[in-house]
């Protein structure tokens, strides 16, 4: 049988405010003996708080609306995995939403989450957030949100941002530094986000270096493996010069591996080839990818802290942070001698 506060608080031998102070980290006037003694029955007794009940008297239901476009993308299932280690600790639960890149969906689900007594939601949007939808909008005013979207809508505060640009401009340098110069890129078409950070920073390294940028140089798929297949294929097919190809991301570069192989080549022998991620799945392809890593859990693990903190002390700004990313060097790319430049 499920005890109720009062009966906690019996056990205890302390008043119902004692124990709901406590149970909410609110406490902290309280001596350590008397926390030891509420926290014991409660463990004693596996008490679990009935969080609709409570949303009642204090107005919350320690409910998170999270929607990203593709709850099957490797990028994603880390960044849920990071909201996910911040927030149950919290005693937070996360209502999850696939709006699969469409816009029309996040909005329903937005509208959905309004009318479902969550805390606060988190956006991962690859859009312009709508007029209706929008920060200036008042849609958020009793339920704050955090935004994943790169910078994408303007905001003064709870900017995440990667820095994509100098990540891709290390990869390329370092494939220029090793001989190369006939450099192909994959790069998205349409789909999570305009990666436009990643193709500048291949055009600049090019630049940089005196090597003429080349349209035909670039193909463009989906951020996913058949994606990075195709687009690979089209490639080759087009450029025999090739000696390495730059990823947009390393789903595509698992895919244009395969592409490599059919086409006859081999890795790195014949051409090299760089993601962006750094995927734990990325270390187990054959041979090993060289990729950039972005720390997609800890962009999610932040996003939950800074919505957490808009919940709980909703008069505090919100941060801006800046994450970096890192090349990590594996077994994908081959330094070219003179004689095969």
């Amino acid at each position: 049988m499920k005890l109720t506060i009062k009966e906690i608080a019996e056990l205890a031998g302390v008043s119902i405010t004692t124990v709901s102070q406590i149970l909410n980290n609110k406490g902290s006037r309280f001596s350590e003996q008397t926390r030891a003694r509420v926290l014991e029955v409660v463990e004693e007794h596996q008490y679990k708080p009935d969080y609709f009940a409570s949303n009642l008297i204090n107005r919350h239901s320690k409910t998170i609306g999270m929607i990203v476009p593709d709850v099957t993308d490797f990028f994603f299932s880390k960044i849920i995995e990071g909201v996910e280690n911040y927030i149950n600790a919290l005693g937070y639960v996360i209502i999850l939403c696939n709006s699969r890149h469409s816009q029309e969906k996040e909005n329903q689900y937005l509208e959905e989450l309004s009318h479902r007594s969550v805390d606060g939601i988190m956006l991962a949007t690859p859009h312009i957030l709508s007029k209706e939808h929008s920060l200036e909008s008042g849609f958020y005013k009793n339920r704050p949100i955090m935004l994943i979207d790169r910078g994408l809508n303007r905001r003064d505060s709870g900017r995440l941002l990667v820095k994509e640009y100098e990540g891709v401009y290390q990869a390329v340098n370092q494939l220029i530094k090793a001989g190369h110069k006939q450099i192909g890129m994959l790069k998205e078409t349409t789909g999570y986000y305009q990666l436009e950070e990643r193709f500048n920073g291949y055009r600049q390294a090019l630049k940089d270096h005196q090597l003429p940028f080349s349209g035909k140089f670039v193909a463009s798929g989906d951020l996913t493996v058949s994606g990075g297949y195709e687009a690979a294929k089209n490639l080759l097919r087009k450029n025999k010069e090739l000696t390495a190809i730059f990823c947009g991301n390393d789903a595509m570069a698992i895919g244009c591996y395969q592409a490599i192989y059919e086409s006859g080549r081999k890795i790195p022998e014949d051409i090299s080839v760089i993601g962006f991620d750094g995927l734990k799945l990325s270390e187990y392809i054959y041979p090993p990818l060289t990729t950039i890593l972005q720390p997609s859990f800890e962009i999610g693990y932040y996003a939950a802290k800074f919505l957490i903190d808009a919940i709980e002390y909703p008069d505090k700004k919100i941060p801006n942070k800046t994450f970096e990313t890192k090349l990590i060097i594996r077994e994908s790319v081959k330094g070219l001698t003179s004689e095969t430049r």
